[in-house]
């Protein structure tokens, strides 16, 4: 290894991308990543449990942007307004990241593995939506089918967001979304 360089978690990120890109996820080892990269595999493991997790690294974060969102929604916000709230903050994190969000969708979509690992962050975000908006004084099942229902506006929303060519931003996305989730009355 050369000389240390700053940023190393972002430079892993990025080898990988290029390189899930190139070679598929399956032949791409961990090792590859961090060649790339210019870091050791240990630097690597530092960062990322496996290399799934350079592809669901903000999993966390998303899911604590969306919850902290909730709490902090209006008292009288209806449950769903107050998830979709979530969404919304959870989305702003993506702004500026549409290429990298078109790529990673790409790998995930080429791999059942990893569209197991997407389903079951999903699934986890849509609990921790449901718990927060317990939180808030939301009984069951009205916390669930709103967090289940905001989960979706946001999969639906995300989806337009990477497949279009020139989208609007995300919040725009979600936001049509939930008015057609709405339309459906």
């Amino acid at each position: 290894m050369g000389r240390w360089e700053p940023d190393a978690k972002g430079r892993m990120v990025r080898a990988a991308m290029e390189l899930f890109a190139e070679r598929g996820f399956e032949q791409t080892t961990a090792g590859d990543i961090a060649e790339r990269a210019g870091v050791t595999e240990r630097t690597f493991f530092r960062h990322f449990a496996d290399k799934r997790e350079v592809l669901f690294d903000s999993s966390r974060t998303l899911e604590r942007t969306a919850v902290e969102a909730i709490l902090a929604a209006p008292a009288d916000d209806p449950p769903l307004d107050a998830a979709l709230a979530g969404m919304l903050a959870a989305g702003g994190l993506l702004e500026g990241r549409h290429e990298h969000s078109v790529r990673r969708s790409a790998i995930i979509a080429a791999n059942p593995g990893l569209q197991e690992r997407e389903l079951l962050k999903l699934a986890a975000l849509a609990e921790a939506t449901a718990d927060a908006l317990r939180s808030r004084g939301v009984a069951d099942p009205a916390a669930t089918l709103a967090a289940q229902s905001a989960v979706t506006v946001f999969q639906v929303g995300f989806a337009r967001w990477v497949s279009a060519e020139d989208p609007p931003g995300i919040g725009v996305c979600i936001t049509d979304a939930a008015a057609a989730l709405r339309a459906l009355r």
